[in-house]
């Protein structure tokens, strides 16, 4: 998720009703992809098992391949991995948001909306 002065780029892809690909998604499949399981990176997220398992499971769902394999079991060549597909989106991904982030702080919207917004809301109505 980007920031940009005071706006909060949050980039979603949809796959019918469902959420394809997000920040949240992103940075799971980074965790899996430093770790080797979807167990270690769901801790290390501070997400159960269940969650980061049904994350991916949405995510291998809703693309022309899956974006992580996994073999159960742990250790040697078990575990979780990043597809090629994977690495491709997470890629893609990452580098959208790099563009929408440049392109956002340079537009001139922004700038005006950002001269007109308060850093803290004021103090409530009494």
């Amino acid at each position: 998720m980007a920031l940009i002065g005071p706006l909060k780029l949050k980039l979603q892809l949809v796959c019918g009703k469902e959420l394809a690909f997000g920040p949240g998604k992103a940075d799971l499949l980074e965790a899996i992809d430093r770790c080797g399981s979807i167990s270690a990176a769901g801790r290390a997220m501070g997400m159960s098992y269940r969650r980061a398992w049904l994350l991916v499971d949405t995510m291998n769902r809703c693309w022309t391949g899956p974006l992580v394999d996994t073999t159960p079991g742990g250790g040697g060549d078990k575990g979780a991995r990043l597809t090629p597909c994977g690495r491709n989106i997470l890629a893609a991904y990452r580098a959208l948001e790099a563009n929408l982030a440049t392109a956002s702080a340079q537009d001139p919207a922004l700038q005006t909306l950002a001269l007109h917004l308060l850093a803290e809301p004021g103090r409530p109505a009494p």
